[in-house]
């Protein structure tokens, strides 16, 4: 396999500045990180590499799953988030996101989340594919994350936290011994350009970076799931898992066969409020496929519509609301609504076309639910850390719980006890690929590592990948270089893992190894040495909770 790094220079430091916390990355699990910082007396500095909030939380439908309901329990909502994750959840994680998710809600509540009310005055609740009771709280009907994201980021500002929006994360700072003692950041300017760059000094750095979506040429993802904040940890020395669990959300609507960059999603609520999947000529697709039907975990849902779509030379499928009635459907959910007419179709009046597309990245830096990677002074929060709660593929609704979860066990270690800190070295090069080559790699995963695999275009995807278009080493680094080399190294350790892990499991189908073989329920685990190759080891499914929770 190729490196992954390349040596090209790092902007030079033009200023210095010291703080207890670095947190990377304004959703919702940066957003909770810094808040629950700021209140336990630490000083914080926040580091976004667009404005505020920008991140993917705030395009999130569905909302946040917690037991909440009369008639659930905690062992129930584990049992579904293992069934989903296919033998690849750490059990004891999942536990303790269950058990905390509830607080978690609450504490949303108290900051001032207007969640969406039942009869009853308490959160509605709604169900979503995978679960086996109604869990899922929501806003504004289908504007839940965005406002998570509106409650977080207003309780950052009313705490006075140092925010460094449109900036971006070039490099980890490391000491003699290994540990990071903080970041390399600059802004970026209208054009890309990275300038005013400087050095933020810290006890410990918190990645919140979120996904790695736009490794797929198709993706739900905002423009900024670039997988950052993955290959700079890699950087610096920690090990990342799961990289081939990405999840395919299996009704993005569809806008032609040339579609690229973010798509509209069209939440798995819509099914859970009674919505189907029909083919052309109007026969539903899923029952049969699975007992929950149309509310199967994601994986299911997706693999029989790529199944159905070979089978009959179709580009997609369609998401039949009708039946639920015009109204009900507008106003259950009005931004859906809306992105579909502005696309030229009326989910309230006709079934409108959809197809799987690049959703959620269940592997990530390797992490405990505290934050925890295998190198002092480097944290790992949300979407862009693999804490062993969503396995092979996650349940509906269980990432933003996650995200806050993990953050707020995060900020109470910090606040107990920072790391050592120390002077760190020089920064040395950073990765730079030519930034023409983005979309020929999102192009060529897409193509090779989609909702079904075989060993054929695995192999093809990464013999492409091997040959390495560097940056020349004169070329000032800017922000296209710096993300088109994120998603060389994402794609590069999906390829490695999707080829070595040669079963079906979760979100990674094999059309040439279609069975879920024992031997195959481990992490695969990857770290780059210093000259920039990969190597890859097995590790068995265990626990990575640290002990103690958040009250």
């Amino acid at each position: 396999m190729s490196t992954v790094v390349a040596a090209v220079p790092l902007p030079a430091a033009g200023w210095v500045r010291r703080t207890d916390v670095v947190v990377v990355g304004s959703g919702a699990a940066g957003l909770m990180t810094a808040v629950a910082l700021a209140d336990a007396g630490r000083r914080v500095t926040l580091v976004t590499k667009g404005a505020l909030g920008a991140g993917s939380t705030a395009w999130a439908q569905g909302g946040l799953a917690a037991v909440l309901g009369s008639d659930d329990d905690a062992d129930l909502h584990v049992a579904d988030t293992l069934v989903a994750g296919a033998g690849l959840c750490d059990e004891d994680a999942v536990r303790t996101l269950v058990e905390e998710a509830p607080a978690a809600v609450a504490l949303l509540q108290e900051l001032g989340a207007r969640l969406d009310p039942g009869p009853d005055g308490r959160p509605a609740l709604t169900r979503e594919g995978g679960h086996s009771r109604d869990r899922i709280v929501h806003a504004g009907g289908d504007a839940s994350g965005a406002e998570v994201t509106r409650t977080l980021s207003g309780a950052l500002r009313t705490r006075g936290v140092e925010v460094l929006e449109h900036t971006a994360a070039l490099e980890a700072l490391r000491t003699a011994d290994g540990a990071v003692a903080g970041l390399r950041v600059a802004r970026v300017d209208g054009g890309g350009a990275l300038v005013d760059a400087g050095d933020l000094l810290a006890r410990a750095v918190v990645l919140a970076t979120g996904g790695y979506g736009h490794v797929y040429a198709a993706t739900s993802a905002p423009a900024g799931a670039t997988g950052d904040g993955l290959a700079l940890a890699l950087r610096a020395g920690v090990e990342v898992a799961d990289v081939e669990m990405v999840q395919f959300h299996p009704t993005v609507l569809w806008t032609g066969p040339g579609a690229t960059g973010q798509q509209v999603l069209v939440s798995e609520a819509v099914r859970g409020e009674g919505a189907v999947l029909v083919d052309g000529s109007g026969r539903r697709i899923m029952p049969g496929a699975h007992p929950l039907a149309d509310l199967a975990p994601r994986d299911v849902v997706s693999a029989t519509i790529a199944a159905h779509l070979r089978a009959t030379g179709a580009e997609h499928v369609w998401l039949d609301a009708t039946t639920l009635g015009a109204d009900f459907v507008a106003r259950r959910f009005p931004g859906i609504v809306r992105a579909c007419r502005a696309a030229g179709f009326d989910l309230t009046r006709e079934p409108v076309p959809v197809a799987p597309a690049a959703h959620y990245t269940c592997g990530g830096v390797l992490a405990d639910l505290d934050g925890r990677t295998s190198v002092e002074g480097l944290f790992a929060v949300g979407e862009v850390a693999c804490t062993g709660v969503h396995g092979a593929n996650r349940l509906a609704s269980n990432s933003i719980t996650e995200g806050l979860v993990a953050a707020r066990r995060c900020a109470a270690l910090l606040a107990a006890d920072l790391p050592g800190g120390g002077e760190p070295v020089e920064a040395g090069p950073v990765a730079a690929i030519e930034p023409t080559r983005r979309a020929a790699i999102a192009a060529a995963t897409s193509r090779n590592a989609g909702v079904v695999r075989d060993a054929d275009g695995l192999t093809r995807l990464a013999a492409g990948l091997a040959v390495v278009p560097w940056c020349p080493a004169d070329r000032p680094l800017d922000l296209a270089a710096l993300e088109t080399t994120a998603l060389h190294t994402v794609a590069t350790l999906l390829a490695t893992a999707a080829l070595a892990r040669t079963e079906s499991r979760g979100a990674h189908r094999r059309s040439d190894a279609p069975g879920t073989r024992p031997e195959w329920e481990v992490r695969l685990v990857h770290r780059i040495d210093r000259t920039g190759h990969v190597h890859t080891r097995r590790q068995p499914v265990r626990s990575l909770v640290a002990a103690g929770s958040v009250a």
